[in-house]
């Protein structure tokens, strides 16, 4: 199954960037890219999803965002792009925001009830069929290629079996991600058969329960940020949601992970050598504008 849809979620306060999040959404906030340009970070997002060949884009959003997010692609009026024309380079730009208006559609998020329930809302949009889910407030960067589209081939590869993306953290950044145990391919070192998923795991269950062979000691594998999602991670949540199965007072998007595992199967494709970047608090914010601009 060909995926040709993407879900990305921006439906959040942004609370841990306050108060500049007050004035202007996280996910509208200016990151400059290697080619000089300040774009908006949902806008760097949905440039690289079209290049990797994402035909549809669904952003979850809270009511009446649509509009922020419409006006923005839409881009300046009359008189704004006269004062533009001594920059040819950014006329050009204006024209291409407005040329991807067409690929995106809305979900709307009107209670704040997790990751899981956020998704929930693009069962809609995807219709029956599978999705590349990708986090609001990150980019990622790979060496000569895009990571979208590598594991949109994983995904393929796999026989349309759910396949996210992970990468190498450390002890200390585990209480950030979803880990994984699990064993990898001989078709591909970097392909994993998950055999358990877990949401933020304490160190004593990751370094017992959560090995994946080819590590260190103390070397595990993370969420990166992006998931390839059979159409049956939707029935799942919606079992989870009309049977108020919840961890930590929400609707948590790992645990449906989980039982899609337990139930048809799931692999993990390592991005060894891709970058992401973490726009969703201060301190990493700092580092990935600075970073992100650099070819």
């Amino acid at each position: 199954m060909k995926i040709r849809k993407a879900v990305v979620p921006i439906a959040g306060l942004g609370t841990r960037l306050f108060p500049a999040s007050h004035a202007c959404k996280k996910e509208l906030f200016p990151i400059v890219a290697p080619d000089g340009i300040a774009r908006a970070l949902v806008h760097h997002q949905v440039n690289d999803l079209i290049a990797a060949g994402i035909e549809e884009i669904c952003m979850i959003i809270q009511p009446g965002e649509d509009r922020l997010v419409n006006d923005y692609f839409q881009g300046p009026g009359k008189d704004y792009l006269e004062r533009l024309e001594k920059y040819p380079d950014l006329v050009r730009e204006a024209i291409q925001m407005r040329s991807v208006l067409k690929s995106i559609t809305f979900a709307v998020q009107a209670t704040q009830d997790g990751y899981g329930h956020a998704v929930y809302q693009s069962r809609a949009f995807a219709a029956g069929e599978p999705i590349l889910l990708c986090l609001g407030d990150h980019l990622f960067r790979g060496r000569g290629y895009s990571c979208h589209a590598r594991l949109m081939q994983a995904f393929a590869d796999c026989g349309g079996k759910s396949v996210s993306a992970v990468n190498r953290i450390r002890p200390e950044e585990l209480k950030g991600y979803g880990t994984i145990a699990g064993k990898r391919t001989r078709a591909n070192p970097f392909l994993i058969e998950i055999s358990r998923i877990v949401e933020k795991p304490a160190i004593n269950l990751a370094r017992g329960q959560l090995r994946v062979d080819g590590l260190g000691q103390d070397e595990f594998l993370g969420w990166f940020g992006m998931h390839a999602l059979a159409p049956s991670i939707f029935g799942i949540l919606e079992e989870m949601i009309e049977q108020n199965v919840r961890q930590k007072g929400e609707f948590q998007m790992t645990f449906a992970q989980e039982l899609q595992r337990q139930r048809e199967g799931y692999y993990a494709l390592e991005m060894k050598d891709g970058q992401r970047f973490d726009f969703g608090v201060p301190a990493d914010f700092v580092k990935s504008v600075a970073a992100f601009a650099q070819d």
